[in-house]
C-alpha cells in the first residue's frame, strides 16, 4: 500500500524514526466490533490480532497491556506480576488522556506519555501480529520481536482463555 494511502499518525512517526518495517492495514471500523472485525476484515486469526488495553493500578498509575484478541487479561495474575494490589481498566477519558489516542484507536507506539508496557508472553511465539496503528479500523503488521526493538516491554503470563 502506498504511503499516501494510510493515516501517518504519532505512531506511524514512533515506527519510522526506530526503523521499524511494518506493513499497513485499512479496514472499515465498526463501533465495539472489536479485535473479532479487525480479524474477520484482514482475514487473518483473532489471535495474532493483538488489542492495547490501558490500565491503571490501586494507586491510579497508568499501564499499557498487549494482549491476543482472542484472550483477557487476569487483573488478578497481573497486579501480583507488577506488584500492585489492584489493576482495573482505567476510564475512556483517562485512557485517551494519557495515550493521545481514542479507544478503539490505541497503540502502544508514539503515545502521549510513557508508560510502562506489559506483553503477553506468548505474543513472542506468533510470526506475525497485527496491532493498532493509532488510528480506529487501522491496524500494522510487524515481526512481535520488534515491540522489544522498539518499546521497553516486560513479559507477563496473565492471558485467561476464553470462556
Amino acid at each position: 500500500m502506498p504511503k499516501e494511502q494510510y493515516p501517518v499518525t504519532a505512531a506511524i512517526r514512533f515506527l519510522r524514526e526506530k526503523r521499524i518495517a511494518f506493513v499497513p492495514h485499512l479496514y472499515p471500523y465498526e463501533e465495539h466490533g472489536g479485535t473479532h472485525h479487525a480479524a474477520a476484515m484482514l482475514n487473518v486469526p483473532e489471535h495474532a490480532v493483538i488489542k492495547t488495553l490501558v490500565m491503571e493500578t490501586d494507586t491510579h498509575a497508568p499501564l499499557l497491556v498487549l494482549m491476543h484478541g482472542d484472550r483477557e487479561v487476569s487483573t488478578r495474575q497481573l497486579a501480583r506480576s507488577i506488584g500492585a494490589r489492584h489493576v482495573e481498566p482505567c476510564p475512556i477519558a483517562t485512557a485517551q488522556k494519557y495515550t493521545g489516542y481514542l479507544v478503539g484507536g490505541i497503540s502502544p507506539f508514539g503515545t502521549r506519555t510513557k508508560l510502562p508496557i506489559y506483553v503477553e508472553a506468548t505474543i513472542f511465539t506468533l510470526a506475525r501480529i497485527y496491532i493498532n496503528g493509532g488510528k480506529r479500523g487501522f491496524l500494522i503488521e510487524l515481526a512481535p520481536q520488534d515491540l522489544r526493538t522498539a518499546l521497553a516491554v516486560q513479559e507477563v503470563n496473565v492471558a485467561l482463555e476464553p470462556s
